[in-house]
C-alpha cells in the first residue's frame, strides 16, 4: 500500500441525503485527508424520488458504490480508497466487497451504526420492527413505493421489500460468498437505538473476518460539547470518530502492506 492519505467515500444511511455529511467531509479534510459524500438514491435534489415509475434495489445501490470506487481509482490511481458506510451504507459496503470484480473493492472499510436488522436481535424480540416490516409489501404493492411518514420514506418498493425481508429473516439482500477480509473498523455508537449492540455484533459475525476487524465503542463520555452518539446525530460533530479512523488506518494500512 502506498504511503499517501486515503480518499474516503461516505455511503449514507437510508433516507439520508449526501449534504447531511458535510461536517464529516470537512472533518476529514481538516486532518489532511480527502472525502466525498455519495448520493443516496431518491434523496438528492437533482434526482427522482421513489414512485411507481421510479424503483431500485440493493443491487442498484451497490452498483452506484462500485462506480464511485472505480471513479476514485481512475482519478488517483495511487491513492487508497476507504468506504465509510453508515447504517444502510455499511450493508452496501459488504455487498460491494462480494463483487467478483476486485477492482471495485475498497482498500479498507469503516462501518458506523452497522447492524444485521433481524428483529430477533432487538429488545422484546423486535416486535415493532417485525410488525412494520410485515406491512411494507402491502404498502408498496398498493402505492408503488413506501410513502411518508414511514421509516425510510419515500422508499423504493424493491429496496424496502428487500430490507423488510432482512428484518423478518436475517438473510441479507445480497449474495455473501465469504467474510469480508479488507481491514475494517466497526464503530458502535453507545445507546444507538437502531444498531443496538446485539445487532451490531451479529453484523460482525455474519459478514466480517474477525482477523481483519477492529471494533470500537464510541461512548457517551467521549463526545465533544454538542456531540452525540445517536445513530444519525453523531455526524454533526464527527471529530472524535475521524480521529479514531485516522489512528486505526495508520496501523491497519501497515499490516495490510506487510
Amino acid at each position: 500500500m502506498v504511503d499517501v492519505n486515503p480518499h474516503v467515500l461516505v455511503s449514507p444511511a437510508m433516507a439520508v441525503p449526501s449534504r447531511f455529511y458535510r461536517p464529516l467531509v470537512a472533518a476529514f479534510e481538516d486532518v489532511g485527508w480527502s472525502a466525498q459524500a455519495l448520493g443516496r438514491r431518491g434523496f438528492e435534489p437533482d434526482g427522482p424520488t421513489a414512485s411507481r415509475a421510479s424503483d431500485w434495489s440493493y443491487a442498484d445501490e451497490i452498483d452506484d458504490l462500485a462506480d464511485a470506487v472505480r471513479s476514485a481509482r481512475s482519478a488517483e490511481p495511487g491513492r487508497p480508497v476507504l468506504v465509510l458506510g453508515h447504517s444502510l451504507g455499511a450493508q452496501l459496503a459488504v455487498g460491494l466487497q462480494q463483487r467478483d470484480d476486485t477492482a471495485v473493492h475498497a482498500d479498507g472499510l469503516v462501518m458506523v451504526g452497522a447492524s444485521t436488522p433481524h428483529h430477533r436481535f432487538y429488545p422484546y424480540g423486535g416486535l415493532p420492527m417485525l410488525a412494520f416490516a410485515s406491512t411494507i409489501p402491502l404498502l408498496t404493492q398498493g402505492l408503488g413505493h413506501l410513502p411518508k411518514p414511514a421509516f425510510g420514506a419515500p422508499g423504493a418498493r424493491t429496496l424496502m421489500r428487500e430490507w423488510a425481508r432482512f428484518v423478518r429473516t436475517g438473510r441479507p439482500p445480497f449474495d455473501v460468498s465469504g467474510p469480508v477480509t479488507a481491514p475494517t473498523l466497526v464503530v458502535h455508537l453507545q445507546g444507538d437505538a437502531y444498531a443496538v449492540s446485539a445487532a451490531n455484533k451479529r453484523f460482525l459475525e455474519q459478514f466480517l473476518d474477525p482477523a481483519s476487524v477492529t471494533r470500537w465503542v464510541y461512548t457517551r463520555d467521549a463526545v465533544p460539547d454538542g456531540g452525540s452518539t445517536d445513530h444519525v446525530r453523531w455526524v454533526k460533530h464527527p471529530g472524535v470518530v475521524v480521529d479514531r479512523v485516522v489512528s486505526w488506518w495508520q496501523t491497519a494500512s501497515v499490516r495490510a502492506a506487510s
